[in-house]
């Protein structure tokens, strides 16, 4: 830990952080926030508050599980409760990340001003800049600061570090709400998500530890890690996994060949 600690990537990004005086953390409990909120307390103590949006896209496990690492952390902790989906995402469009974020961010940014707490921060990383994220257009219109993002941090580099200051998150499979198990421009339902929050839940309590699982319509699309689709090459526990995942609603229960692919519908985006 202390070797990581007197690291000089290390150094750098608490400096940086600690120049802010306060901060919030938009705190997902993933790897990336729950590293930028360690180092937050770290570097600012009690100045340090981390805010997790508690909306109807988020699954109750992850809500908890936030709660709990903030709870080890030693950081002041708040959720903030979101009853509706914002009416500017209804038809989840392909600009849909930018929109929420929008909306949710400006929620934690009210929230940080009423606590009298500046800058806003994010876990963006480094390698966020490869992939399809039009909601990082919405935090530099923000002025959300993205310290891992500026400081060169990749994800690799964030698991690494975490493991050695001795963070559970370290070896966490990456997570998304869950409006990225719908395809673009189809109609956001409550119960569609309730859908796939359920089967996802159910997939993990059978040790698939990264899973989708992918709505369209009445047909539910499993994606598991390419190493973890051997464990589903057996009949009955197939006949289990489709009787159970019916169960939540689902008509129709395939699997993706290909095996889980990070953001897997933005291949239906045509990149101009």
């Amino acid at each position: 830990m202390t070797e990581q600690k007197n690291s000089p990537k290390y150094q750098q990004i608490t400096a940086a952080v600690r120049e802010f005086g306060s901060a919030v953390i938009a705190f997902s409990g993933g790897v990336d926030s729950t590293f930028l909120a360690y180092v937050a307390k770290e570097a600012l103590g009690d100045k340090a508050l981390a805010i997790t949006i508690d909306s109807p896209y988020i699954p109750r496990w992850e809500l908890e599980e936030a709660r709990a690492l903030a709870n080890a952390i030693g950081i002041e902790h708040h959720i903030v409760r979101i009853d509706s989906i914002p009416m500017t995402i209804r038809t989840n469009p392909l600009n849909r990340c930018y929109l929420c974020k929008k909306a949710l961010f400006t929620v934690i940014l009210d929230t940080a001003d009423a606590f009298g707490y500046s800058p806003v921060m994010d876990g963006s990383n480094f390698d966020d800049t490869q992939d399809y994220r039009p909601g990082m257009a919405a935090l530099k219109e923000l002025k959300v600061r993205s310290p891992l993002l500026e400081t060169e941090w990749t994800k690799a580099e964030i698991r690494e570090a975490s493991r050695n200051v001795g963070l559970e998150t370290h070896d966490k499979p990456a997570y998304a709400c869950l409006l990225t198990r719908l395809p673009y421009n189809t109609e956001i339902k409550l119960e569609d998500l309730v859908k796939v929050e359920k089967a996802e839940v159910y997939m993990i309590s059978l040790g698939f530890r990264a899973v989708r699982v992918r709505c369209h319509g009445n047909l539910a699309r499993i994606e598991v890690n390419r190493d973890d689709r051997r464990k589903l090459f057996d009949e009955a526990l197939l006949d289990q996994i489709s009787d159970t995942i019916k169960s939540f609603g689902f008509t129709y229960v395939t699997i993706e060949a290909g095996g889980y692919i990070m953001g897997s519908l933005n291949q239906t985006i045509v990149k101009k």
